[in-house]
């Protein structure tokens, strides 16, 4: 049987682009996605429930959905997950802890406040 895992679902994937006025016209005219968030530095759109977020110059960020952000961090820890942020919380209502996997693929542990 296997374990329960920390991890619920993918909530948000962010990736870099060079020209975000280029990049948006593609997603939102060529792909016909819905953008659900813009601001000067990074706009979202909704794929399906995924928030796909676009950032200039950014790096590919894959957000991993948890009930507990800060027990989930402590427990794959102790399985020598390398971390590059503590647990913290975020302007935008979140808590979020961002570690890599072996090949330096930015993974970020997420949780929404009540």
């Amino acid at each position: 049987m296997k374990k329960s895992s920390h991890i619920k679902r993918i909530p948000h994937i962010t990736i870099g682009v060079s020209d975000l006025k280029k990049s948006v016209f593609f997603y939102q005219d060529i792909l016909d996605l819905e953008k659900v968030g813009e601001w000067p530095t990074y706009v979202e759109f909704d794929v399906g429930g995924v928030q796909l977020g676009l950032e200039p110059g950014g790096k590919f960020e894959i957000f991993l959905l948890v009930d507990d952000v800060d027990k989930a961090y402590q427990d794959l820890k102790e399985k020598s997950v390398k971390f590059v942020t503590e647990p913290k919380d975020q302007h935008w209502g979140g808590r979020t802890a961002a570690f890599v996997d072996p090949d330096g693929n930015m993974l970020t542990l997420v949780h929404f406040k009540k």
